[in-house]
């Protein structure tokens, strides 16, 4: 494992949940820090070699939203958030400033560990896109605008194509209708989020998916590309 990915910030300043974390993580392979208020979390960021965060979001002093764009104001570390069940929580809001995740407490910490190692996996990957992007049955090659699925050349719009290869150059990443518009479309683009409906509904229709992948639905919130 990668140093710097293996070091997660554990922010939470309910003791025994900082503890159930710190004690699945490092069953996991990861090196760990704990801290249990906001500011303390900004400091550690800003001096500390952490690889990702775990944040909720109510904390003394800065709360977990603030500390979330203090984060995104220096670095690209992922960061996943914590919000407990009945808490008014924007989640919306949370991706589009940057969260790569979300869960609802109470949760599996078995799961929270799946969820960190398939973040951890996404940006130990070289950062810049890939022009061609493989798996089992799916080939994206946007420099020659070809989609080749279960050995058969697919016929997509350009539109289509761009943000099937945006989304699978960022797997297990969830992103809003919004995002995928500035993306894919840039801020220019006249229309409006259900632009991305409708070319989510056609690529399904072309693409249905396969054994490691799928274009999932988040209800409430966007879309992504699920690699299992």
């Amino acid at each position: 494992m990668d140093d710097k990915l293996g070091k997660v910030l554990i922010v939470d300043d309910d003791i025994h949940i900082n503890e159930l974390i710190d004690m699945y993580l490092q069953s996991g392979g990861y090196s760990t820090k704990k801290c249990f208020n906001g500011n303390d979390a900004c400091n550690i960021v800003m001096t500390e070699d952490i690889g990702l965060v775990i944040l909720d979001v109510m904390l003394p002093g800065k709360d977990g939203i603030d500390v979330l764009k203090h984060i995104r104001k220096n670095s690209d570390i992922p960061v996943i958030m914590l919000t407990a069940k009945g808490e008014v929580f924007d989640k919306v809001l949370a991706l589009e400033l940057g969260a790569d995740d979300y869960m609802v407490k109470p949760f599996d910490p078995k799961e929270l560990l799946a969820r960190v190692k398939a973040v951890t996996r996404r940006y130990a990957v070289d950062n810049q896109s890939k022009d061609v992007i493989k798996y089992s049955d799916l080939t994206i090659d946007i420099g020659a605008y070809e989609v080749t699925y279960k050995g058969k050349n697919v016929k997509l719009a350009p539109k289509e194509l761009e943000l099937l290869h945006f989304m699978a150059n960022n797997p297990n990443k969830v992103f809003t209708r919004e995002q995928l518009m500035y993306e894919v479309w840039g801020y220019d683009y006249p229309g409006d989020s259900r632009t991305v409906d409708v070319h989510i509904k056609r690529l399904r229709e072309k693409v249905k998916g396969g054994d490691e992948w799928e274009l999932q639905t988040v209800w409430g919130v966007g879309y992504k590309f699920e690699v299992r």
